[in-house]
């Protein structure tokens, strides 16, 4: 992994894709959707954002590929794109959304959850519970 500041293109292209998060009617989407698909009207009910600028701001997040889209009879359903942009939106909630400890919070979304180990379970076999005579 080469570090931004090795890199004019690479710090370009950091800049270029930020700006997109940058955008306070843009985040709010971005944040609302981390809850997973949500249809427009969701959208609009829980950010407050009114038609036209609902439009197009979900029109400027799927052109810089942070959200998709899927239609499904008159309904159309808005999920964020990937799971990068899923880190992305939570990184910058857990730095300026709650007011909780700001290195804690962006721990638990880089590090990985715990994987539950699994408790072991004997195989059955027929004569368990079958009974045999």
């Amino acid at each position: 992994m080469t570090a931004i500041f090795q890199s004019r293109e690479l710090a370009n292209v950091a800049a270029d894709r930020l700006k997109n998060y940058a955008q306070p009617q843009r985040l709010m989407i971005l944040s609302h959707l981390l809850n997973g698909e949500q249809i427009v009207g969701d959208i609009e009910r829980t950010t407050g954002i009114v038609q036209p600028a609902l439009s197009q701001q979900l029109a400027e997040l799927r052109r810089t590929n942070l959200v998709t889209m899927r239609r499904a009879a008159k309904q159309v359903f808005y999920r964020l794109a990937d799971d990068d942009v899923t880190l992305c939106v939570r990184a910058i909630e857990a730095m300026f959304g709650s007011g909780d400890d700001v290195p804690k919070a962006l721990e638990q979304v880089v590090l990985p959850a715990p994987v539950a180990s699994a408790v072991p379970r004997r195989p059955i076999a027929a004569a368990a519970f079958a009974r045999v005579e």
